[in-house]
């Protein structure tokens, strides 16, 4: 198919051969020559011979030129037809030029690209899933007692529930300790939070610690949206003896493990409070852990 966009002009032929082989063509075949007169081209048969009388070339004194060879006759003719016909060839070879430039772009982009992520793939701030944010849930209702106002001499009743209905959370407490090197024991299971038995029983002056986990290789941990919990929001403990502690969130703190502020959260405090906590910040794949642990600090309001 011929090229059938905008072309350059061509030149003007006034008289153009009716038989290509014609030597008279050569006159015509590049712009700037000098062209046959109209009446010479009438005069002009195919075979290049006068139709009457003389020839130009007889009428000026001139040898009449001899004809070309045949390789001659058909290197021309490849030449004119090209230069009219393949010029849309020439232009799509330009724009095939600028389309491989363009893909080695795109290469060199990608490599980068892939190479960045080599340099910080290491690192993520989050686990590479896409989860609905969780459906909040009715807060329970029971009897509360201020366990804060008890005698020191008489304990709150063991925890055995937690509920935040703002993040769909109702599970199960265990038993956590320590463990031999000092550290908070964790749930076995990432269905279930667990207290902290070194830390007062909710509802008690100080301190309590409930920690669960953020998520696993099998999914989510039931603490995986604890960081979107925002002050002013409620979280319920229930106790064994069929009472519970409402507790009203006054901040959330992220911390790198290595700085952690255990005086702030594990330390004395005047009131009864409750720390809930879990893993959270940036991934180290090299390590398989989080680098930083989700704090979330509330106050006893019922």
């Amino acid at each position: 198919m011929g090229y059938s966009g905008a072309t350059a002009p061509m030149p003007v032929v006034p008289c153009l051969p009716e038989d290509w082989w014609d030597p008279a063509w050569q006159a015509v075949k590049s712009p700037g020559t000098a062209l046959l007169e109209p009446e010479i081209c009438e005069a002009v048969h195919i075979s290049g011979a006068p139709a009457t009388g003389t020839s130009p070339a007889e009428d000026s004194g001139m040898e009449s030129p001899e004809p070309p060879s045949w390789r001659q006759v058909l290197a021309t003719t490849f030449e004119l037809w090209s230069s009219r016909h393949l010029s849309w060839l020439r232009r799509s070879a330009r724009r095939s030029s600028r389309l491989l430039a363009v893909s080695a772009l795109g290469a060199g982009l990608v490599a980068v690209a892939v190479g960045t992520f080599g340099l910080t793939g290491a690192l993520s701030p989050a686990p590479a899933i896409q989860v609905a944010r969780p459906v909040p849930i009715p807060a329970p209702s029971g009897r509360t007692v201020r366990a804060a106002s008890l005698p020191t001499t008489q304990q709150a009743a063991r925890p055995v529930w937690l509920s935040v209905p703002k993040l769909g959370i109702r599970t199960s407490l265990i038993g956590l300790g320590l463990n031999k090197n000092g550290t908070l024991q964790v749930p076995s299971s990432t269905a279930v939070a667990g207290w902290f038995t070194g830390s007062p029983r909710p509802g008690m002056v100080g301190s309590a610690v409930i920690a669960g986990h953020v998520d696993s290789r099998a999914g989510l941990g039931i603490f995986f949206w604890l960081r979107t919990l925002r002050p002013g929001e409620r979280v319920y403990v229930g106790r064994a003896d069929g009472t519970m502690a409402v507790f009203t969130v006054t901040a959330v703190r992220t911390y790198p493990k290595d700085r952690f502020p255990t005086a702030a959260v594990y330390g004395s405090v005047p009131d009864a409070e409750l720390r809930l906590i879990t893993c959270g910040g940036v991934f180290d794949r090299s390590l398989g852990s989080y680098l930083s642990n989700v704090v979330v600090f509330a106050r006893l309001t019922g």
